[in-house]
């Protein structure tokens, strides 16, 4: 038996080798072919797509400061609350702006009495005048009485003297009266039948008046816009000045700014299609639009920009930020928030083949985008 076990060995390894030849064949022409269809591939897809890691989730971002200073009486939010535009925030005490409103109310009715007191001495300014030009009229007809009593020596110098200076008495007293006329004229704004809603001084007032009722409406300090109260310290008792910082406000409406290469700008514009993968949610993807792209690198919006025009220069390829519109409605619930990382994926529609090249496509349509 083992002699024959011996015969039958060589018979089965000479069988065995042409498969194995096969199979090497085989290897030798698939390999190729799909090294040469990946390569294909890649090539052709490259330069259509764009991508950065260097991309972060954005939210407008109000910093809530009172119009007015005073003390807060009253928060009505916590942090992390969500609000609505008109929400109230939180009150300042209203009292002292309360007490300053009827103060100028009052200062308003003082002004109607002022406007009758004025007519009434305007008046009275009237008749005294009158009244002195009557008298001085009288003193004049007086001295040219004198004057020719005196020219026939029937009266003594002293009369005379005494009817000039009484002129001259009559004279000042009507001068009198006129400024006082005139100065109650113009305090009834020119005339004596100015309406008192005319008078510069009502005026004020009612302008003092307006100013303290929006001050008064101020106390009430309200959210600007949806969104978020971030983080804040605010108590019942804290003294805030005019435009002192609150709390912050972050806004619902959300966009993606990546900050992508220069070199790898070249073909993207806006209203193009893009991906977001944000790093909290791995897998998921959210579609979204160019929007805009920055009119500077970020380094030039920096308080120290690069100074290039030195003797130790080093060229460093800039980043250009550029804002995509998030679409909202594949969201499926997930919240993105203010400063998740995100990984960013442009179409730009360039094919990198020789008919791509021939015939390159045009920017894409834009594309409604809305954000939460």
């Amino acid at each position: 038996m083992t002699s024959k076990q011996n015969n039958e060995t060589p018979v089965s390894a000479e069988a065995a080798r042409p498969a194995r030849k096969r199979g090497n064949r085989i290897l030798w022409i698939a390999g190729p072919l799909v090294v040469a269809v990946v390569a294909g591939y890649f090539y052709i897809t490259a330069g259509r797509y764009t991508s950065t890691d260097n991309a972060y989730v954005q939210a407008d971002q109000v910093t809530v400061a009172p119009q007015i200073g005073g003390r807060v009486v009253e928060v009505a939010v916590r942090e992390n609350q969500q609000v609505h535009k008109g929400d109230l925030l939180f009150r300042i005490d209203p009292e002292p702006l309360q007490i300053a409103v009827a103060q100028m109310e009052a200062q308003i009715e003082a002004a109607g009495d002022y406007l009758n007191a004025s007519r009434d001495s305007y008046r009275e300014a009237s008749a005294d005048l009158r009244s002195s030009d009557a008298t001085l009229r009288n003193h004049e007809a007086q001295l040219v009485r004198i004057r020719e009593l005196r020219s026939k020596g029937l009266v003594a110098q002293k009369a005379l003297d005494d009817a000039t200076n009484d002129v001259a008495t009559a004279r000042g007293t009507r001068d009198s009266d006129a400024a006082t006329l005139a100065k109650s004229k113009t305090m009834l704004g020119g005339a004596v039948d100015t309406p008192l809603t005319e008078l510069s001084g009502y005026k004020v007032a009612m302008a003092q008046l307006a100013k303290s009722k929006l001050d008064l409406s101020h106390a009430e300090v309200r959210a600007p816009i949806d969104g978020t109260i971030g983080k804040m310290h605010l108590q019942p008792g804290d003294y805030l000045n005019v435009g002192q910082a609150a709390m912050p406000l972050v806004s619902n409406t959300l966009w993606v700014e990546g900050n992508f290469k220069e070199t790898d700008l070249t073909h993207v514009h806006v209203g193009q299609a893009a991906e977001i993968e944000v790093d909290t949610y791995p897998g998921r993807k959210w579609k979204a639009t160019v929007s805009s792209i920055s009119p500077a690198s970020g380094s030039q919006f920096s308080i120290l920009p690069a100074q290039n025009a030195t003797g130790n220069w080093v060229k460093i390829v800039q980043r250009i930020p550029v804002r995509l519109q998030i679409d909202a409605t594949n969201s499926d619930g997930l919240v993105l928030r203010a400063g998740m990382s995100a990984d960013v994926e442009i179409d730009t529609g360039k094919q990198n083949s020789l008919l791509g090249r021939w015939t390159t496509n045009g920017p894409l349509e834009p594309q409604v985008a809305l954000s939460r």
